[in-house]
């Protein structure tokens, strides 16, 4: 018997099948690589964020007409804008003014003044501070920026210092 060995014969793939196969190869690439810079930047940049504090803007103005002697009862408050930023007034139990920055020192949060407390507290992760804006307790690193207060007529002038 006669036996004829087989030769392998190499198929070469058509002019479109490698082509096309190394087009989808690239494009998954792509896909996968933008997927993973996309989530690491997604995870980097709040890190980076609190981290690295923002620098400090201008607040735009140097004094506001934040009220008026009529709108603020003894042991409350009230929250106004100074410049671009947000500030509170208190009138404390006594009928005191007193007026800081609303910008809670740790991550920025608004706080607000407490009157059960006649203290000022930030939601966010339960910082508290005294009606000076010093800090009592919490994450807050440090106080709250103090403004002067003016009674004039019957508005009340905050000032930065």
């Amino acid at each position: 018997m006669h036996t004829e060995e087989a030769v392998p014969v190499a198929v070469s793939p058509g002019p479109g099948n490698t082509v096309e196969h190394r087009s989808r190869r690239a494009v998954l690439k792509a896909f996968l690589g933008g997927g993973i810079a996309a989530s690491l930047a997604s995870f980097l940049y709040p890190v980076f964020r609190y981290v690295i504090p923002p620098l400090e803007t201008n607040l735009g103005v140097d004094s506001v007409i934040a009220a008026t002697i009529h709108e603020l009862k003894p042991n409350s408050s009230k929250i106004f804008r100074f410049g671009n930023r947000p500030a509170l007034l208190v009138r404390t139990a006594e009928g005191e003014y007193q007026a800081m920055a609303a910008t809670c020192t740790h991550l920025s949060c608004t706080v607000q003044y407490r009157k059960d407390l006649q203290q000022v507290w930030c939601a966010c992760h339960n910082g508290i501070y005294d009606l000076n804006g010093r800090n009592l307790s919490g994450p807050p690193p440090r106080p709250l920026e103090k403004y002067q207060v003016h009674v004039q007529g019957d508005d009340i002038q905050v000032i930065r210092t």
